[in-house]
């Protein structure tokens, strides 16, 4: 008796909708799987959510039936949400801290710091395989705007005492217009800006440069208690005794 008793209460909750709200209850019948050719709204949503989970590696480009989503996803209130989220996340880690003079936070910049969305919305919001030359030209015009939940976790990290420290898979040669667009759109001051050097880590993968540059950090001394980046090639890679923050982005996968 028990038994039917759950079952019924189960399927009508399911099934019945609430009076009085226009909130839709999902068939108990659920669509799944991934249509390369045909794909739902419910599977590129799920298509990002492996993508961010980083159970998805190593993909070229966002599949063309999901450009509308992931332009969606960007340009909407979703993205700015997820963002808060994280950030929101690494300032209350950050506050739980007995500060020193040596504790830093490392930051990647592409699309962690600044926003890449007007390159990536002129080139298929992903959809066309990425071209380091046009990505290239597009850095040296030093036009990204701040990613602002970014830039209030690093105005509440440098007003706890903690430092900043950059990160970026920009070569050296990029390095000087990295440091004004940083400027010009609020990241004012850091201990450190690590532009990746060809001479040492040219055929690299980016988490092998990361990690090492983050192992010269501690070598010279500085405490690493935080690190966040979009990649999942930002935040892993160490043997660390601090913790990560993985920002959204489903535009590429390094």
């Amino acid at each position: 008796m028990n038994t039917k008793l759950c079952v019924l209460f189960v399927f009508a909750f399911v099934t019945w909708p609430c009076q009085g709200s226009d909130y839709q209850v999902f068939p108990l019948r659920m669509k799944t799987g991934y249509n390369e050719q045909y794909p739902t709204e419910v599977s590129c949503a799920s298509w990002r959510l492996g993508v961010e989970a980083n159970n998805l590696v190593k993909w070229k480009t966002v599949p063309a039936p999901c450009q509308e989503h992931v332009a969606d996803y960007l340009l909407g209130d979703q993205y700015r949400s997820d963002s808060k989220t994280v950030c929101r996340e690494a300032y209350f880690y950050a506050k739980t801290l007995n500060i020193t003079q040596k504790d830093i936070f490392v930051f990647d910049v592409d699309d962690t710091a600044l926003s890449n969305l007007q390159y990536f919305a002129n080139h298929g919001f992903g959809v066309e395989e990425h071209n380091a030359t046009a990505f290239k030209i597009w850095v040296s015009y030093g036009e990204a705007f701040a990613l602002p939940e970014t830039l209030k976790l690093y105005n509440k990290l440098l007003a706890l005492g903690i430092k900043v420290v950059f990160i970026t898979e920009r070569p050296l040669d990029l390095k000087d217009v990295t440091v004004s667009n940083l400027q010009n759109v609020g990241f004012y001051k850091w201990d450190k800006l690590i532009a990746r050097d060809p001479s040492i880590y040219s055929g690299k993968l980016s988490n092998a440069f990361k990690s090492s540059e983050r192992s010269k950090l501690a070598e010279e001394g500085y405490r690493i208690v935080g690190n966040i980046g979009d990649q999942w090639s930002d935040i892993v890679g160490d043997k660390r005794g601090f913790r990560t923050f993985k920002l959204p982005n489903p535009l590429y996968y390094d």
